[in-house]
């Protein structure tokens, strides 16, 4: 049993469990309820509680937060939440259920790994599964013995002087990746497979690649169980492998910790931050304020549902039994309500301050954009108040400025905010894809998407702005964008219907790998793999070359494969799983990546911060790039071509390699000679020519070949890259 000194009213701030050295303060959030209680359990598997303490209305109240502080209790108690109040979802929304303990929503740490359809998680009546009016009745089953518990715990973590390495972001190189899904195949070879600590083996192989941030997928407590598909084949459950349904948004991912201790994880996770700040390397979080593992109406009761439903969430005005679906996740946060926003805004401090992250990754961020009375807005409270707090003056923001409901790209108009730029990303897969009409298109996306992100008179954006991907965790792979037309969804149990069905994607000539099979000759296999090479080669070429953020997706730089599957957010197996193996069958794009990302490091006038005004009309343009098409200064960006070139002028510098570079990209299945633009005093020298075989595809700028004619031929399906000097 915990030992209890004695119970004092305690402090309504701050929010969650507050650990001294001589008791731990518990303060929660809850308006609607009519009876709050804390539960104290010894162990994890404990199936009642050890001590039960109720609120009183009177001592332990302060508004709407209930608050005690419980003396003697030591580091590491373990505790649970449950409030009684109405259950009125078709009047007010309310859905109280003393039956139910809860999850703190400030918990720091949650116990172990758990199955929220385990324990029977559900606040409402369903001893008639096909009752579509099951919700509107109270569950009368307790499930205390199949919830997890919140781990008070303060970490004692030294961080040997941590410093956020504050990389500007027009400097950043973005590599999104799957804490899990990086170390968990064997091929890793580390002992702490799939973990944070796992992680850390790796950051040598980070350093060396080039990036300069990772961008987390998310690291919040989530559900691994929480959809209902098996694989059709085998029968077996699939897992969540990417983590976006949080239950608990302090607390760091259980299941990526080693040691499993209790609040280890928060340790394990401040190591890895340390290690990767050591190393010069950012740590962005992918977060998920959007909507909550609880679910529609049928969904579990894990923490605001049975602390206050109709605060914490979206409700259809007239049916408050029903939610808002903004999300295509079962529920949408009320992100602009008070409650909501302060929950938001403690939480991204606690992730800065306590954890030292140095950025945010916002999913679905344009549901920030509706305010509680349900309309879209330009700038809503939840927006400014995240601009303009001082806690988060320097670290990085960056939205999906997309949701199910809406599409919003260009619209987080504060220079605080970077955005996915999913237009990068179609124009990029449609012009190497060899679509027409489309270079002019990707003419803006290169120089910096200017349409999107140029400044005006209440807004100060720049190139930087827009973070380019070709591929991210959504969607194919670079080696499947080229090696598959379609998607192949049939393991994730939904027949295929699931995954976007326009990839823009070309196989490059055959549907799926090539080396088994067996209505292929030799000759015609080897074309089309170096036909894929090639592709890919222009997809990083095109990436690293163009005026914004870029954002490369782990395991792109090795071609790793999920074998044609674009949704594999239920495949916690080698379809996330990196193969280390890949990196020694597939040296040849590792080097190219590598080599690419440093001649972007290279030249700064690839990474502008600002646009440039043009002279005669003021349009915002980067005033220093020259387009072409096979004569200099002539482009073609009409509805036939399949080709872009452009100049990047060189200013003054101090840099070393600041010079002119001419790049070209043929997406045409012929060879198309080109004029080389004059630059007075300078002649050109190749660097990169993706059709060229390894060691001369890519070359450090001093082996640069020297091009003695004014022409070049650039060949089929490929993309290059020249300086001057």
């Amino acid at each position: 049993m915990p030992t209890i000194k004695d119970i004092h009213p305690g402090d309504p701030e701050p929010l969650g469990p507050t650990v001294r050295s001589d008791g731990i303060n518990f303060a929660v959030h809850s308006q609607g309820a009519t009876r709050m209680e804390l539960l104290l359990f010894d162990n994890i598997a404990d199936d009642k509680p050890a001590v039960v303490i109720p609120f009183s209305r009177t001592a332990n109240k302060t508004g709407d937060i209930w608050h005690l502080f419980v003396e003697g209790l030591p580091n590491g108690t373990l505790y649970n939440y449950r409030a009684d109040g109405p259950y009125r979802p078709d009047k007010d929304g309310s859905r109280f259920n003393p039956h139910k303990v809860l999850l703190d929503p400030y918990a720091p740490a949650i116990s172990g790994d758990f199955d929220w359809n385990d324990g029977d998680p559900l606040g409402y009546d369903n001893t008639n599964p096909d009752d579509p009016d099951r919700h509107l009745r109270p569950s009368k089953v307790s499930n205390l013995g199949g919830a997890p518990r919140c781990i008070a715990y303060r970490s004692d973590f030294d961080w040997q002087g941590d410093k956020h390495p504050d990389i500007p972001i027009e400097e950043s190189i973005i590599y999104e990746v799957n804490v899990r899904g990086f170390t968990r195949h064997h091929s890793s070879e580390t002992d702490f497979e799939g973990t944070y600590r796992g992680f850390m083996e790796k950051i040598p192989y980070l350093k060396d690649l080039g990036v300069t941030a990772v961008e987390l997928l998310p690291i919040f407590e989530f559900d691994r169980f929480d959809g209902p598909f098996r694989d059709p084949v085998t029968g077996e459950r699939l897992a969540n492998a990417w983590g976006y349904n949080t239950v608990a948004f302090f607390a760091p991912e259980s299941h990526y910790s080693y040691y499993g201790k209790l609040g280890a994880q928060v340790d394990e996770f401040k190591m890895l931050v340390r290690e990767l700040h050591r190393n010069n390397i950012e740590v962005i979080l992918d977060v998920v304020f959007n909507h909550s593992r609880e679910g529609n109406h049928y969904g579990p009761t894990v923490s605001f549902k049975g602390l206050d439903n109709n605060i914490y969430y979206m409700l259809m005005p007239g049916q408050p039994q029903f939610y808002n679906d903004f999300t295509g996740c079962g529920n949408t946060l009320n992100c602009n309500h008070p409650v909501v926003r302060k929950f938001i805004l403690d939480c991204l401090r606690y992730w800065v301050e306590e954890m030292h992250v140095d950025g945010f990754r916002f999913d679905l961020a344009a549901v920030f954009a509706i305010d509680v009375d349900g309309q879209e807005k330009g700038k809503t409270p939840i927006i400014e108040e995240i601009e303009t707090d001082p806690v988060l003056s320097r670290i990085k923001l960056i939205a999906e400025p997309w949701s199910i409901r809406q599409y919003r790209l260009g619209s987080f108009s504060d220079r605080r905010w970077a955005e996915w730029n999913g237009k990068f990303r179609d124009a990029v897969r449609k012009f190497l894809k060899g679509d027409l009409g489309i270079a002019g298109e990707l003419a803006t996306r290169v120089a910096g998407s200017y349409d999107l992100f140029a400044p005006s008179d209440d807004s100060e954006r720049s190139p930087y702005h827009s973070i380019n991907f070709v591929t991210c965790h959504d969607g194919f792979t670079l080696n499947d964008l080229v090696s598959y037309n379609e998607k192949h969804n049939i393991r994730n149990g939904e027949g295929n219907r699931d995954g976007h069905n326009e990839n823009e994607s070309w196989n490059c000539g055959y549907e799926g790998p090539v080396e088994d099979a067996e209505d292929l000759d030799d000759e015609r296999k080897e074309t089309i793999e170096r036909l894929r090479i090639t592709q890919i080669k222009n997809f990083l070429t095109l990436l690293f070359l163009s005026q914004g953020t870029p954002m490369l997706l782990y395991g792109d730089e090795m071609r790793r494969s999920a074998l044609g599957n674009n949704n594999t957010v239920y495949q916690d197996n080698s379809l996330n799983w990196l193969n280390w193996e890949l990196l020694k069958q597939h040296r040849e794009i590792y080097r190219f990546t590598k080599h690419i990302i440093e001649f972007r490091k290279k030249h700064s006038i690839i990474r502008r911060w600002r646009y440039m005004t043009s002279e005669e009309d003021e349009t915002p343009i980067l005033r220093n790039i020259t387009w072409h098409g096979v004569e200099p200064e002539k482009p073609d960006f009409s509805g036939t071509s399949r080709f872009l070139a452009w100049t990047l002028e060189a200013f003054e510098t101090e840099e070393r390699w600041d010079v002119p570079i001419y790049v070209a990209s043929n997406a045409f299945w012929e060879p198309i000679e080109v004029e080389l633009p004059e630059q007075e005093g300078r002649r050109w020298y190749r660097v990169v020519d993706t059709s060229l075989p390894e060691g001369e595809d890519i070359v450090p700028q001093e082996e640069a070949a020297f091009l003695p004619d004014d022409s070049y031929e650039v060949p089929p399906r490929s993309t290059i890259i020249l300086i001057a000097r």
